[in-house]
């Protein structure tokens, strides 16, 4: 098509609205009293390798980054944050569980 016979497919008067930052699309930090924080044994596709999942935290991608940290930090290990949920490396459930009590969370021990 020539550049002359070129016409609009889509217009609105706001603009491309899948990009509207509105405050109730932004994710909010719950409180730590308000969360339980589910600690799973792991080692599906690590090669035999045994992680703990911190799952069911409603966090921030921050505060979710931050949280991991001082639990890595605690426990002497590595970790990462991934589809939601922290994974830290080795078995350290107790010492896990501890961390998150002392900060305000209720903790459940799931799987093996």
């Amino acid at each position: 098509m020539s550049p002359n016979n070129s016409r609009t497919v889509w217009s609105s008067e706001s603009g491309d609205l899948r990009k509207n930052n509105s405050p109730a699309t932004k994710a909010v930090s719950l409180p730590p009293q308000q969360q339980t924080a589910y600690l799973h044994r792991d080692s599906k596709g690590r090669g035999g390798k045994g992680v703990i999942l911190i799952k069911n935290l409603t966090l921030t991608p921050g505060d979710m980054s931050a949280l991991a940290k001082k639990i890595k930090q605690a426990c002497g290990t590595g970790g990462t944050v991934k589809d939601g949920a922290i994974e830290i490396q080795g078995d350290n459930r107790e010492r896990i569980a501890e961390v998150l009590v002392k900060l305000g969370y209720k903790v459940k021990m799931a799987g093996g």
